[in-house]
This record gives C-alpha cells, sequence and structure tokens, in this order.
C-alpha cells in the first residue's frame, strides 16, 4: 500500500530531463546545511536540469533563443502560473497596435465626445478581433495535431499543458510596443520578423511539449495560420478594417 502511494506521489511530481526529455522524480536533492546535488538522469547520464543553477536573465536568454532545453525547464520543471496574464498583455499589445495604425489612417480630427467613445470602441473591437484571430490559430493546431497524432493529446492534461506551452510561447507579442515606440521607416518590416520570431517560439513550443520531430509542429501551424487568415477574410468581407 505504502509503495503504490509513494508511486502515485513520484507520478504527480515527476520531472522532466532538459537533454532527452525522459522522466526524473526529483531535480536535486538537499543533503542540508545548504549542499545540494543535481540529480542525474537514468536515460542520457546528464543533469537533469542545469538550469535550476543559472540566474533568470541566463534562462531568458536561452528561450528567447528557442534553446529546447530552456524550454523544458520553463513548462516542466517550474511552475510558472502566469500563461493566463502574458496572453491578455501580448493581446492588449496587439489591439493596440491594430489601433493606432487604424487611428493613423483616419483624417478625422474633431474632439467631440462621440468621436473619442469612437475610437474606443474601435479598441476593444481590435482586442477581440485579435482574440478570435488567436483562438482561430489555437484551433487549427489543435485539430491538426490531434489528427495526426492522437495518442499525444489523449488526456485533457495534454490539451491543457499544449494550451500553456502556446499561450506562453507567445511572449514575442511583447516586443509590437518597442517597435511602435521607436517608430522608424522599418516598422512595417519589424512587425514582420516578430510575426516570424512568435511563430518559431510556437514550433518549438509544440515539438517540446509533445516530443515531436520539426516538421510536424510546422504543419499544425500552416494549418493554424490558413484557419486564422480565413477568419480575418471572414472580417474583411464584413467590412471591418483588421
Amino acid at each position: 500500500g505504502r509503495e503504490v502511494l509513494w508511486r502515485a506521489m513520484a507520478a504527480l511530481s515527476a520531472y522532466r530531463c532538459i537533454e532527452c526529455n525522459g522522466e526524473a522524480a526529483e531535480l536535486y536533492r538537499d543533503y542540508r546545511r545548504g549542499v545540494l546535488r543535481i540529480s542525474i538522469c537514468k536515460s542520457c547520464q546528464k543533469p537533469v536540469d542545469k538550469y535550476i543553477e543559472y540566474d533568470p536573465v541566463i534562462i531568458l536568454i536561452n528561450a528567447v533563443l528557442c534553446k529546447a532545453q530552456a524550454y523544458r525547464h520553463i513548462l516542466f520543471n517550474t511552475k510558472i502560473n502566469i500563461h493566463g496574464k502574458l496572453c491578455i498583455f501580448c493581446l492588449l499589445c496587439e489591439a493596440y497596435i491594430r489601433w493606432l495604425q487604424l487611428q493613423d489612417s483616419s483624417q478625422n480630427t474633431d474632439p467631440d465626445d462621440l468621436i473619442r467613445y469612437a475610437k474606443e470602441w474601435d479598441f476593444y473591437r481590435m482586442f477581440g478581433i485579435a482574440s478570435l484571430e488567436q483562438t482561430s490559430f489555437f484551433i487549427g493546431i489543435f485539430i491538426t495535431l490531434w489528427w495526426m497524432t492522437p495518442e499525444m493529446l489523449k488526456r485533457k492534461s495534454d490539451f491543457i499543458l499544449l494550451l500553456k506551452a502556446l499561450l506562453l510561447s507567445t511572449y514575442g507579442k511583447l516586443l509590437l510596443i518597442p517597435a511602435v515606440i521607436w517608430e522608424h521607416d522599418y516598422t512595417p518590416l519589424c512587425l514582420a520578423f516578430i510575426k516570424v520570431f512568435v511563430l518559431i517560439s510556437n514550433s518549438q513550443a509544440i515539438r517540446v511539449t509533445l516530443n515531436l520531430n520539426r516538421i510536424l509542429p510546422w504543419f499544425a501551424i500552416f494549418f493554424g495560420l490558413i484557419l486564422e487568415n480565413g477568419v480575418i477574410c471572414l472580417f474583411q468581407k464584413m467590412g471591418w478594417d483588421v
């Protein structure tokens, strides 16, 4: 009875080796008096997670470089729970960029209150459109992965983990604000590079979460983009500026 309980608790607290993605019961062992020993993976014979000794800035830099080890550390071996707030903030950034571009294209400078309310409504509308586009993008990814690798998404927890990974990997959208603040002639090019960077981060998040090859995540992202652009075309046919 105790052995079964211990195994169940170990399974619930299992970590992942950042090198081979193998499971590990612990990241390190505390021998008291400040003496810590990093656990060694039984599969690859390397430290389970070397990043537990690293400064957060170095971990962030490695994540920006899209290293699989940094992604595994963040997704499996930490208790980061900011994906919801990060998603909202990224959508606000994207909505602000679209709203700003919409205001730049408008020649109306009337300070009337009705005009100000209309502009405020435009921001909320852009936020809603950005949310629907991102949702359709994620739905396209989930449908493709479920269709091609159903064994990878059998449980509800698998879907939740993948969704969390996708939300965290959209952090590149935070670069939209500096791109607008430091406005120059190359702003459209910067926005395009930010979009590509976010897609690369999404691909790495899918690959790390489901332990896939490099091709399948891009295939899923491709269908996600098709569904997202379908939603954009629908909005344009309705006469909305997106």
